[in-house]
């Protein structure tokens, strides 16, 4: 590596994928600002990864090969520690991102106030619709009409709401106490066991211009209910002292880890918990009703 620190640290776990991934990583490479650096962290693949890498040609380009498989959220954390930038962003092996991408939000982090840490722009989403639901659809996420507003509790926004994908994202590098932001036992929600914790040290910026296209892969971790609902109950014991502020966050939790259980096959167990949910809660119940939990 060259003594010189570039700007921005781009961080991409990979597991197999050797279809995609050379896509994803050249719309990191080509992007207009390029003062910056790709992490490649492959997180040992069984798929020989590095006739891509060496086929990128590119010397911003860093690979690390884990000798044994811990899931994105180690090999992002590894990635962290490799990183050197200001400011810090994630990709995905199986996304694009538009090319104007890191010189919008490099732009507006520097435009805002330096209480805010990182800055969300919207992704157009092929493969499942704005409610979580449909397949084949295209969505665009955050929705323009339901992006954060200043004045709003963003603390209990995040802990009930998965707003942050980690791809349409830009962070300062001190945004957060450590460089270990993500919990490695979850393999699923952690970009949202992260922002939970994130929106409890910095203040963040939602915009609804696109920086990424997104797909649902038949892979992607997302379709997995299990690995969904371990990730919400750590969210839960992340969290445990501030839910002690939000009684009624905790409840809607409990409520949707046991729908996520029924889905799994766990029909009595989950019946437990939306039980508890609403012993607690009674009043959640009109939530409920006028919305479909996923």
């Amino acid at each position: 590596m060259s003594q010189t620190s570039p700007t921005v640290s781009v961080i991409l776990p990979v597991y197999n994928r050797s279809s995609t991934l050379e896509n994803a990583a050249r719309s990191v490479l080509t992007q207009s600002y390029a003062d910056l650096e790709l992490i490649i962290v492959d997180d040992a693949s069984t798929e020989d990864l590095r006739p891509i890498i060496d086929k990128l040609a590119d010397p911003r380009v860093h690979y690390k090969k884990l000798e044994r498989n811990g899931g994105a959220s180690v090999a992002r954390n590894i990635g962290l520690q490799m990183s050197r930038g200001a400011f810090i962003a994630f990709q995905d092996s199986d996304d694009l991102w538009l090319p104007w991408k890191l010189q919008m939000q490099i732009d507006k982090l520097n435009s805002l106030p330096r209480e805010y840490g990182a800055v969300v722009n919207s992704k157009i989403l092929y493969g499942r619709s704005a409610d979580g639901y449909g397949s084949g659809m295209v969505s665009v996420r955050p929705a323009p009409d339901a992006l954060l507003k200043p004045e709003e509790d963003q603390v209990q926004k995040f802990l009930i709401e998965n707003r942050i994908s980690l791809q349409n994202t830009l962070f300062r590098r001190d945004c957060y106490p450590s460089l270990t932001w993500f919990d490695n036992v979850t393999r699923a929600n952690a970009d949202w066991a992260f922002s939970s914790s994130l929106a409890q040290h910095t203040r963040i910026y939602e915009s609804a211009e696109p920086v990424l296209l997104a797909f649902i892969s038949p892979d992607s971790i997302s379709k997995n209910w299990r690995n969904k609902t371990i990730g919400l109950i750590r969210i839960l014991k992340r969290n445990r002292e501030v839910f002690m502020q939000y009684p009624t966050e905790y409840a809607w939790n409990l409520w949707r880890i046991g729908r996520m259980l029924q889905k799994a096959g766990k029909q009595r167990t989950g019946k437990r918990f939306c039980r508890h949910a609403l012993i607690r809660r009674p009043q959640i119940i009109r939530k409920i009703l006028a919305r479909k939990f996923h």
